[in-house]
């Protein structure tokens, strides 16, 4: 038996958003998991609802704890506080197991398919909402924090960027100039917003041609009427995908029928949680490619599910990362198993400044694509220094 011992959780203040959760057994294992938004309320769900539930269990059982804190009663549709409590502990579970068997979790989880998997880099900011700011939106006015401060770039000059973008090895890109549009609602957008929208996709297409993709972002923030209209304007510009384009990526019939309006393929989506929602957005035929965040939708085990189903269903899969280098890691080892993964998800600003701030062992990437980790469980661990920071905030759960 690997028996759990103690469940810790960390938060600091210069990251509200972002929780870790460190689970030991009495074997002395330690596992790593994470999870982002509500920081507080995760913590406290963590402490109070799923420590008393999960304590002294066997660690090895990591499917029927998924079952036990997954739950089919109040809050746990989609991704509240309680899956992504779940979702942080899973993770750790998984990094145990990896590590109790002295092998990656790739391997624990059923092998590799590849032994690489290309990225595209989301062009967020140094701080995109991890530090209680709003950096979604921005003018281009602002100054950049540093040289890789992408949000800023794509709105100032999106050509440009990618050109960096290129230099350094990446092949793909994923921007949001519309979002800033949307702040009365989304139910509609007029002309010349849409033709401004418009200006960073036409400046890549002008600077590098079609030697970059390039994926649009629309944050779940539009009306299906908005939506069609903004995914209309952008076929000209051979678009990989449209991501989470409607604001109730839930309504699967009005997600369908707008993906059958439009020669744009759609995204989605890091908002659902659970394999069942996903089962359900594939049997209406509502995407072409299916993305799941691992510290939101169940952690590993839902989705591996996650992944098969978009095997059945023949579609691509792109694990999400905008939040925490754990969720990243966790995504990279389930694109290395899952058959019909296709990219995954980084933000070269978090990995050029903060990540490393905050976890040792981060894959490098190298010529657009990251190799499999050879090291035990995850790969990675929180620095212990984190923990003694001024502003960390430490809770204990224990036999």
């Amino acid at each position: 038996m690997s028996k759990i011992q103690s469940i810790q959780t960390i938060r600091i203040a210069d990251r509200p958003k972002l929780i870790w959760v460190e689970i030991t057994t009495d074997e002395g294992i330690v596992g790593l998991g994470e999870s982002f938004r509500n920081a507080e309320s995760v913590e406290a769900l963590i402490h109070e609802h799923v420590a008393p539930q999960i304590l002294g269990k066997d660690s090895r059982n990591i499917e029927e704890i998924s079952r036990l804190l997954m739950g089919y009663y109040l809050g746990f549709n989609s991704s509240g506080a309680e899956i992504r409590a779940a979702s942080a502990v899973d993770i750790a579970l998984w990094d145990i197991a990896g590590k109790r068997h002295g092998i990656p979790v790739y391997e624990a989880i059923g092998g590799k398919s590849r032994n690489e998997i290309r990225v595209y880099n989301t062009c967020a900011g140094y701080d995109f909402n991890s530090r209680g700011v709003n950096r979604r939106l921005v003018s281009g006015n602002e100054i950049p924090a540093g040289p890789s401060d992408d949000q800023i770039a794509f709105t100032k000059d999106a050509g440009a960027l990618a050109e960096s973008l290129l230099s350094e090895g990446y092949s793909a890109m994923k921007i949001w100039p519309f979002d800033i549009f949307a702040v009365t609602g989304g139910n509609t957008i007029t002309l010349p917003e849409l033709k401004q929208g418009l200006e960073p996709f036409r400046k890549i297409r002008q600077a590098v041609g079609d030697r970059i993709e390039v994926m649009c972002e629309l944050h779940s923030l539009w009306s299906s009427y908005a939506a069609e209209r903004i995914c209309r304007a952008l076929e000209d510009y051979n678009i990989f995908w449209v991501e989470d384009p409607i604001n109730k990526m839930d309504n699967f019939k009005a997600l369908a029928d707008l993906r059958q309006r439009v020669r744009v393929p759609v995204c989605g989506s890091e908002t659902l949680g659970g394999a069942a929602s996903f089962q359900k957005m594939l049997s209406a035929d509502a995407t072409d490619i299916v993305m799941a965040d691992l510290a939101w939708c169940g952690g590993l085990t839902e989705g591996r599910k996650i992944a098969y189903l978009a095997e059945i269903y023949s579609k691509p899969f792109a694990p999400h990362d905008c939040t925490g280098p754990v969720t990243l890691v966790a995504g990279l080892h389930l694109a290395l198993h899952a058959s019909t993964a296709i990219y995954q998800e980084v933000v070269r600003a978090s990995l050029a400044s903060w990540y490393p701030e905050l976890v040792s062992g981060l894959p490098p990437i190298e010529n657009g694509s990251i190799h499999a980790p050879e090291k035990p469980g995850l790969g990675i661990s929180l620095h212990e220094n984190v923990k003694r920071r001024k502003d960390a905030i430490l809770r204990n759960s224990h036999l």
